[in-house]
């Protein structure tokens, strides 16, 4: 897995780590923007490209066999990675989508792993019902995406979310489906979601068809003991990307909201 290092300024060598979790099929690269801002103010960030996307290998195969579990998993090798140069440090998880699901998914999977926060953008179990308009259309979609993986053995990137194991979309599907994470080595991970206590930040975008208001709504209602707070903003526009996307090209009212929110979490564990 590649990371992307984003050191802070020398002058805080105590400063909280922003680790940058991705959306689906989209390099670590394309949050230098994101990064930057957060080091203005005040992170030391580190951006992880998922598994087999951007500079992280090998490339999705017909072999490939990893999903949704593996994906939680890799949250836990990034941040066992990042020890070395961070002990001590407050720990916050920004997750991007696809790169949300994972990070709850993982503090669902390991109760004390070592984070003290997770904002999450634009990131929610895609449910079809969770879609104000067109709901079925999207449904009917994500399933023909899954169907269409399962039968060629690799979601080749048409139209959608990059080169992708089969597992992955199955397990994205399947969530789309159902409304709820997939399971995960028979841990109910819906149940597991909502038991956990790391404060969460959940952040949704005017306008955003990939992840919309109730997507995320439907997703933080899951967090029924964590400290929630959950923010709307204005679609954001930055080199005419889809309001998913434009919000990290174009940082601030995320950064800000990040940055307020992180002044109020408890100290560090």
């Amino acid at each position: 897995m590649a990371l992307r290092h984003y050191p802070a300024s020398s002058s805080l060598p105590a400063a909280p780590v922003a680790v940058v979790l991705p959306a689906m099929g989209v390099a670590g690269r394309f949050y230098r923007p994101l990064a930057e801002s957060l080091v203005a103010a005040g992170f030391a960030v580190v951006v992880a490209d998922l598994r087999g996307t951007g500079d992280s290998t090998p490339r999705p195969t017909r072999a490939s066999r990893y999903g949704y579990a593996d994906l939680a998993d890799d949250v836990g090798a990034v941040l066992d990675a990042l020890k070395a140069d961070y002990a001590d440090r407050r720990t916050v998880l920004v997750g991007h989508s696809l790169g949300g699901q994972a990070a709850l998914l993982h503090l669902a999977t390991t109760p004390d792993a070592p984070v003290d926060g997770v904002a999450l953008i634009a990131a929610a179990v895609p449910y079809w019902r969770a879609y104000p308009r067109h709901g079925l259309v999207v449904g009917a979609y994500m399933q023909a995406i899954g169907l269409t993986a399962a039968a060629l053995g690799v979601w080749p990137g048409w139209t959608f979310g990059g080169r992708q194991a089969r597992g992955v979309i199955r397990d994205w599907a399947g969530s789309g489906r159902t409304g709820r994470f997939p399971s995960i080595r028979g841990v109910d991970t819906d149940a597991a979601v909502g038991a956990v206590t790391t404060p969460v930040l959940a952040i949704s975008i005017d306008g955003d068809a990939y992840t919309p208001h109730e997507a995320v709504d439907h997703t933080a209602a899951k967090l029924r003991a964590a400290p929630l707070r959950r923010e709307r903003i204005a679609r954001i526009e930055a080199e005419g990307r889809p309001a998913h996307f434009a919000w990290a090209r174009s940082p601030a009212p995320v950064t800000d909201l990040i940055k307020d929110w992180h002044a109020t979490l408890p100290p560090h564990r």
